[in-house]
């Protein structure tokens, strides 16, 4: 059995269908899905293309999912009750239009398949052993770590698994690491990486191969700056010209299991707070 992880696509529609393409020339036998497939500029065509395949998909949810659902919420309530923050601060006025926005795009259908969808998921997959797949750690979808944080400070969280494999994403940068016993890979972002532009994804069975696909960028973007998205134009140059990695590993630095302190900013890209209050 071969699997693709595609984590943290943010509605980048051409992003996704690029890697597609990429999936089924590998032959690939199932595909988990590990949240944050909205916000973005194309959500609604993004979570249906999904739907849609014809291979089995899993999915897990991510922040923004919960924080989307929230907004939809809170039309009803007068009260939005989640953040995509552990610690309950607000996002920035610019980040909540962008999600109200994405709650507008979905329809009922839409919004109860986005609350079907679990914290985690635990496969069997040969060659790869036992995966616990997650969307940022395996407690909760909203804390940060990153190839630079300290294994100590990692064991707690993996340890207790007893898994041989744990892929997670949330950070949008790729990496393949040993904590403990566990090898701990982030499959990096399909539609807003840091770092190197394209589609960053994972490929488990018999191998773990982290993958990077190239698509037309200029054509994306394009049809992005087309798209209702109240920062199209923020987020077609985000792909084009997305922030470096080292620039990003800085700046988590200072939120690393901190989950709560990160802002969206950037049109939706998880970015941390260089506050830690």
């Amino acid at each position: 059995m071969r699997v693709a992880g595609l984590f943290d696509i943010h509605g980048n529609l051409p992003a996704l269908e690029a890697v597609l393409e990429e999936v089924r020339r590998e032959g690939v036998d199932r595909v988990v899905v590990g949240g944050d497939v909205v916000p973005g500029p194309m959500p609604r065509e993004t979570l249906h293309r999904l739907l849609d395949l014809d291979l089995p998909v899993d999915f897990i949810h991510g922040n923004c999912e919960l924080a989307v659902l929230a907004q939809i919420a809170a039309t009803t309530t007068g009260v939005v009750t989640y953040w995509g923050t552990t610690s309950g601060r607000p996002l920035p006025e610019v980040d909540q239009t962008i999600m109200r926005w994405t709650a507008q795009q979905l329809d009922a259908r839409d919004q109860a398949v986005l609350a079907s969808w679990p914290a985690t998921l635990r496969l069997e997959i040969p060659g790869a052993g036992a995966v616990v797949f997650c969307h940022a750690t395996p407690r909760n979808e909203t804390e940060v770590f990153t190839r630079r944080t300290a294994e100590d400070r990692l064991r707690p969280l993996f340890d207790p698994l007893g898994v041989d494999l744990v892929v997670c994403g949330h950070t949008h940068m790729p990496f393949d690491r040993t904590v403990g016993r566990t090898r701990v890979v982030n499959a990096g972002s399909v539609g807003m990486p840091f770092g190197r532009a394209g589609a960053d994804w994972v490929l488990l069975g018999p191998l773990v191969e982290l993958r990077h696909t190239t698509y037309d960028l200029a054509a994306a973007a394009d049809r992005i700056r087309g798209t209702g998205h109240p920062q199209a134009s923020v987020e077609a140059d985000s792909i084009l010209r997305p922030p470096s990695e080292d620039e990003m590993l800085d700046a988590f630095a200072k939120a690393e299991l901190r989950g709560g302190n990160e802002d969206r900013g950037r049109a939706g890209q998880t970015q941390p707070r260089l506050d830690t209050s």
